[in-house]
């Protein structure tokens, strides 16, 4: 009942499973506007879903394989740093964010902590306060959306 609310998958069919390497693989190629864009769900051939914004957080938080490096860096444009954060208050208020996507939004915080408050003090932001808000706002979101599904479910309806 609550595995896409989780992010788990029960059985994943050869399908499905290509169809996720497909979306990684083109998220994995995507630039930030690019990313905002799928976040907006403005990119035709490539709707939204929950392992998208998983694959997008991914590629934030977790080192480059070939270059050990994380994908903001001290010496990035500040305009780099601003859509990166931007793009995760969106994703904070996209309907389908799973508990993955939200673990992998604090582990964002804790990477980028000092770049953030780097960003912040330099140019007089409060990205900091906005991105731990947008996580708890995350946290509401999906506990409504479960506690509906639940409601759903007792009343016989799918």
């Amino acid at each position: 009942m609550f595995s896409k609310i989780l992010g788990k998958k029960k059985n994943v069919t050869a399908e499905e499973n290509n169809h996720n390497t497909e979306l990684i693989t083109k998220i994995s190629k995507m630039n930030l506007i690019e990313m905002r864009s799928y976040v907006n769900n403005k990119i035709a051939d490539l709707p939204l879903c929950e392992d998208g914004l998983s694959a997008i957080i991914s590629k934030l938080i977790e080192p480059n394989e070939q270059t050990k490096k994380f994908y903001l860096q001290k010496d990035d444009m500040d305009s780099k740093k601003r859509k990166a954060f931007e793009l995760i208050l969106l994703m904070a208020k996209s309907q389908k964010i799973t508990f993955k996507t939200v673990e992998g939004m604090q582990k964002f915080l804790e990477v980028y902590d000092e770049l953030i408050k780097q960003y912040d003090k330099e140019h007089k932001d409060i990205y900091i306060d906005k991105l731990s808000s947008a996580i708890k706002l995350a946290l509401n979101n999906i506990e409504e959306i479960a506690a509906l599904k639940s409601k759903m479910e007792i009343l016989g309806e799918n």
